[in-house]
């Protein structure tokens, strides 16, 4: 007597199933990476992220009388899920040149520091700043109540469309020296 042969419909709907569960398995393991990768600790693990880790303690992003504090993500990490994967993505190349040397010991970063910061900069000028934007909104702050310079700038910069990191450059880290350039170059 010969066995019964499984119907194509059986094979679909299974295959189906293992789809749908590998899915779901991709999203979960994408999420934890992204919410793993964003934390203080991941992000101060590399000798040379020490050097910006005193540098943001210093600041009141880390510690201020409302004891709200941001994290290494809530600045240099997108919300929206493409941008987030993009800079993820392009973070990597960070770990990779932990990893090969180039940015290894605090000197070699300090070295490379003014390109990375123009980098993370000119991303940030890019997206408007929405890193800044979702914790501090033009439109939300009570110019009144800061001094006159910082009410002058924060219209004036509203009306000629500037963000926030045209101006604040170095809020959380030290804003590196640009190099000096040689008559070589």
């Amino acid at each position: 007597m010969s066995e019964p042969k499984a119907s194509p419909r059986r094979y679909s709907r299974l295959a189906l199933g293992m789809m749908f569960v590998a899915g779901i398995a991709f999203v979960w393991l994408l999420d934890f990476a992204i919410v793993s990768t964003n934390t203080v600790e991941f992000c101060t693990s590399c000798h040379t992220m020490s050097t910006n880790f005193k540098e943001y303690q210093e600041t009141l992003h880390y510690r201020n009388r409302s004891g709200i504090q941001t994290s290494c993500g809530d600045c240099h990490v997108p919300k929206e899920l493409v941008p987030k994967l993009i800079v993820k993505i392009v973070a990597a190349k960070d770990v990779y040149h932990e990893i090969i040397g180039t940015i290894d010991t605090p000197e070699k970063f300090e070295a490379r520091r003014w390109y990375l910061a123009n980098m993370v900069w000119d991303r940030m000028k890019a997206g408007d700043s929405r890193e800044c934007r979702s914790c501090h909104e033009l439109r939300h702050m009570d110019l009144p109540e800061q001094s006159r310079s910082a009410r002058n700038r924060h219209a004036a910069a509203e009306e000629n469309g500037e963000t926030c990191i045209d101006c604040h450059k170095g809020v959380a880290h030290h804003e590196p020296d640009e190099p000096e350039t040689t008559d070589s170059e």
